[in-house]
């Protein structure tokens, strides 16, 4: 069960991501978006990042750019495709009407998996022709060097399926993380999650601003990155998501709080890193400042 020919539907921060360290590594990858220029231009921004942490030449990177075609109209996308990989927004009813689209215009052969960081895939199975092909393969960001891939089935899952998803993990170079039970967040954003919120909760109720709770982190840890700089980077309209999807689900009034606080910012224009903006401003944000952390 082999793959050759992949489809990534979805091509924003992480989408981008996948398409191209799957067209690095010898696949035939199509990258599915309504917006196609932006859809090159996320990918043609990951050029610095893969040479400065994987040593790339330019003639590496072209030679990924070269596996990779772009397109607007999902059913060319997805017309010979071995595996999709779904990459939406965080919201139920877009990736409900696109795996009812889709089911209808792929062929028997095509395995689904969605990259969803909060749903798990019994949410999502029920719009999908095909179950025991379906399951979730969740990527970390900065996919490069972050390089896991937390797969997870539901109980109809072909466990045949699961094996060629975690077989193609490897063949991207990811290292496979099976999880064996569904769990919300995986195993990295059952982690992460509850940090970044509690994060969050200290800017929202006033306590610290990020710039502070960045420093504390870092220099209490010794980590190389705080929480916000981490939300900058994933990008504050995907936050903005999970945050009211946990809402919708636990019924918090923190989680309200937090959304309406990141719904001011994302209507600013402060999207995060990609946007120019977001908890800091780039391309020359203050924590690269060297005495960032001494003052």
């Amino acid at each position: 069960m082999a793959f050759q020919n992949i489809t990534i539907a979805g091509t924003g921060v992480l989408g981008s991501q996948i398409a191209y360290q799957t067209a690095l590594n010898g696949f035939k990858v199509t990258a599915y978006d309504l917006d196609v220029d932006a859809a090159k231009q996320r990918v043609l921004a990951l050029k610095d990042s893969y040479k400065r942490d994987l040593d790339l030449t330019d003639e590496d990177f072209q030679a990924g750019l070269n596996n990779l075609t772009f397109t607007t109209n999902l059913e060319e996308a997805v017309q010979d495709a071995d595996y999709v990989i779904e990459a939406l927004p965080e919201e139920l009813s877009i990736k409900a009407d696109f795996y009812k689209q889709l089911s209808k215009l792929a062929t028997a052969k095509t395995i689904f998996a969605s990259n969803s960081s909060t749903m798990v895939p019994s949410q999502l199975v029920k719009y999908v022709d095909r179950p025991q092909k379906f399951l979730n393969m969740h990527f970390a960001n900065m996919i490069w060097k972050c390089n896991v891939a937390e797969i997870m089935g539901t109980d109809q899952t072909d466990p045949a399926v699961y094996q060629a998803v975690v077989d193609f993990a490897r063949a991207i170079k990811m290292v496979p993380i099976e999880i064996h039970k569904e769990q919300p967040g995986y195993v990295l954003n059952s982690l992460l999650i509850p940090f970044v919120v509690s994060a969050m909760s200290l800017w929202v109720k006033g306590v610290a601003d990020p710039e502070t709770v960045d420093k504390d982190w870092m220099i209490s840890t010794g980590a190389p990155v705080g929480p916000f700089i981490m939300l900058d980077d994933v990008g504050l309209r995907t936050v903005w998501n999970i945050v009211n999807e946990l809402y919708a689900t636990q019924h918090k009034e923190l989680f309200k709080q937090i959304a309406d606080k990141l719904k001011e910012k994302i209507d600013a224009g402060q999207e995060g890193l990609e946007s120019g903006e977001g908890f800091y401003k780039y391309p020359h944000p203050a924590f690269e400042d060297p005495d960032f952390l001494k003052k």
